[in-house]
């Protein structure tokens, strides 16, 4: 079902089952404009209020959804951004945010800029609820693989993980480019042994390839990339991807997001995607995460497989095929 918000969100709603004790989440595919986070936090409230109003128990927004993305005038950017850090932005989410929780909303997954060393900012990912500060640096996720507008700006959380076990599941977390490094992805599927990925992203959609002779061409190379690798990252470590994607066309750059927020189940197949041009709201309510990610197993279950072939490396977060 879709339907329009009375604050003109268009909102996807859907239920996995009728059972009230499994997960609902909301999804916000969304745009941050830059230059301007009162804007961005305006957008963050009133789709938060949306999520609440309709019973979902974790909101989720897109990579940099409060500051905004950045861009190339170096000094221009920095003034912005130097704004634009959660540290400088806290009374707005203690006075304004948080007190939108409640005993059916009681988490919202948000990212933005923090504060880091030498003049760098960090990329974080944080979780905001009754019992847990958001800025412990136990709690949140830092970005660890960077493109190369990033690196002028931020750096990165090199051996940063972060999981957080719940009743409905062991979730991990990564940020838009690191989802490509599988590595990391294995980590947490066979070591962590988690049952979803929560993925924020500011990705984007435009690159050409172009193989003339095969008449294959495409101008969005990089959003096809975010359908695969959401897709591939859930079949082949039998695992959810929870994915929050920007959209829109960053006013600074002219680059565009893909958007295409979704849900993936462990099989690989995606049971909700977003728009990949307009703002959207995604919900789906009662996800059965754990049970469903057994059920997957049931039929393969890849990690008894590789742990049949690969080995764990004591003391090191790596497999060997290799007697060590």
């Amino acid at each position: 079902m879709k339907s329009k918000s009375k604050n003109n969100f268009l909102v996807a709603e859907r239920f996995f089952s009728q059972d009230n004790n499994n997960l609902s989440l909301g999804l916000a595919n969304i745009h941050a404009v830059v230059p301007d986070i009162e804007a961005n936090k305006e957008k963050m409230l009133l789709a938060t209020q949306i999520f609440k109003e309709r019973k979902v128990n974790v909101a989720i927004f897109p990579e940099f959804c409060l500051s905004g993305y950045f861009w190339e005038d170096e000094k221009e950017c920095r003034l912005y951004m130097d704004k634009a850090v959660i540290e400088n932005n806290q009374d707005w989410v203690a006075s304004t945010l948080k007190p939108c929780l409640d005993d059916n909303l009681r988490a919202v997954v948000f990212n933005n800029i923090r504060i880091g060393r030498e003049g760098k900012y960090l990329n974080s990912t944080m979780i905001l609820s009754h019992d847990h500060d958001h800025l412990d640096a136990n709690g949140t996720y830092e970005k660890t693989f960077l493109p190369p507008l990033e690196k002028v700006y931020t750096e990165s959380g090199r051996d940063d993980h972060l999981v957080v076990d719940s009743p409905h599941g062991k979730f991990g977390f990564t940020t838009c480019y690191d989802v490509m490094f599988t590595h990391l992805l294995l980590e947490y599927s066979k070591i962590e042994e988690i049952d979803a990925v929560i993925q924020l992203a500011s990705w984007r959609a435009m690159a050409r390839r172009d193989y003339p002779e095969m008449n294959v061409k495409t101008d969005t190379y990089y959003g096809y990339l975010w359908d695969v690798m959401m897709a591939s990252t859930a079949a082949t470590n039998q695992i959810w991807v929870i994915a929050c994607n920007a959209v829109g066309v960053n006013a600074m750059t002219g680059a565009r997001f893909w958007g295409g927020s979704g849900i993936w189940a462990p099989s690989g197949l995606p049971l909700l995607q977003a728009s990949r041009v307009n703002e959207e709201l995604l919900i789906a309510h009662n996800i059965d995460i754990k049970a469903h990610r057994e059920f997957e197993k049931d039929d393969f279950d890849y990690a008894m497989d590789f742990k049949s072939v690969y080995r764990p490396i004591e003391g090191k977060r790596t497999f060997s095929r290799i007697d060590i």
